[in-house]
C-alpha cells in the first residue's frame, strides 16, 4: 500500500518529503520513485523456475547464503509435522503436474520463448513502420503547407502586380483623354483662326475692291482703257504689299 501511494505521488514531491530525514533515506526514496517509472525489458530473475532472487537476497544480509535454504526447509519442516499440510492424494498429483510442468518449461520453453521474441518483434517493426509512416506523413503535410504559404506569397505578388496593371491603364486611359481634350482644343482653335484669316482676307478684298473703285472713281476720265486697268493692277499691287 504504501509503495502504490508513493507511486502515485510526483517525485519532488517525495524528495521534499523525505528532505528532512537522512539523505541516505531520502535519496533511496527518490531511487525507489524513479524505478517505478522504468518498464523492465526482462523478467527479473528467479530460483529454482520460480521463486524470485529477491526472497534469497533478502536473507544474506542477516543468515548468509544459506539463511534462505534453511528458511525453507524448516518451513516445510513445521507445516508437515504439524499437520498443516496434510499430503493427501492432491498433493502428490500437485506435484506430478508440477513435474510435468517443469518439464515442459525447460523443454518447450525455449521454443516458445523464441516464437514470442519473433511475434513481439514484429509488432515493434510494425509500430515503428507505423510510426515511421506517420512522420513521412506529418513531414509532407508540412512541406504542403510550405508550398502553401510560398503560393499565398505568390498570390500576394500577383495581387500587387495586378495593382500596378490597373493603375498604368489608368494612367494610360487619362493620357488619352488629355490628348484628345488637348487635339479638341487645338482644332477649335485652328478653326477659329481660319475663320479669321478668311474673315481677315475677305475684308482686305473688299476694303481693296471699295478703294479701288474710289481712286478710280475720283480720277479723272482717262480715255485710254489699256492705262486705266494700268492704274488698276498698280493699286492692287500695292494693296498687296501693304497687306504683307
Amino acid at each position: 500500500m504504501i509503495l502504490r501511494s508513493y507511486k502515485a505521488l510526483p517525485s519532488k514531491f517525495l524528495c521534499r518529503m523525505f528532505a528532512t530525514q537522512t539523505p541516505q533515506k531520502s535519496s533511496s526514496a527518490c531511487e525507489l520513485q524513479h524505478s517505478f517509472n522504468k518498464r523492465p525489458m526482462d523478467p527479473a530473475k528467479v530460483r529454482m523456475g520460480f521463486i524470485p532472487d529477491d526472497w534469497f537476497t533478502f536473507f544474506y544480509n542477516k543468515t548468509g547464503v544459506t539463511g534462505p535454504y534453511i528458511f525453507g526447509v524448516g518451513l516445510l519442516n513445521y507445516l508437515f509435522s504439524k499437520e498443516i499440510y496434510v499430503c493427501d492424494h492432491h498433493f502428490y498429483h500437485g506435484l506430478s503436474m508440477a513435474i510435468l510442468s517443469l518439464v515442459a518449461v525447460k523443454k518447450l520453453g525455449p521454443m516458445v520463448a523464441a516464437y514470442c521474441d519473433k511475434e513481439i518483434e514484429k509488432i515493434e517493426q510494425n509500430w515503428q513502420q507505423m510510426h515511421r509512416d506517420e512522420v513521412k506523413a506529418y513531414t509532407n503535410l508540412i512541406e504542403h503547407e510550405r508550398q502553401e504559404q510560398w503560393r499565398a506569397e505568390g498570390s500576394l505578388m500577383l495581387m500587387e502586380l495586378k495593382k500596378e496593371n490597373i493603375a498604368l491603364q489608368l494612367e494610360e486611359a487619362h493620357r488619352k483623354a488629355m490628348m484628345r481634350v488637348y487635339e479638341d482644343v487645338v482644332r477649335r482653335l485652328d478653326y477659329q483662326v481660319d475663320c479669321r484669316n478668311i474673315e481677315m482676307r475677305l475684308n482686305h478684298k473688299h476694303m481693296v475692291n471699295w478703294v479701288v473703285d474710289k481712286v478710280m472713281q475720283a480720277m479723272p476720265e482717262i480715255g485710254d482703257t489699256v492705262e486705266r486697268e494700268k492704274q488698276r493692277a498698280n493699286l492692287k499691287a500695292m494693296a498687296l504689299r501693304l497687306k504683307n
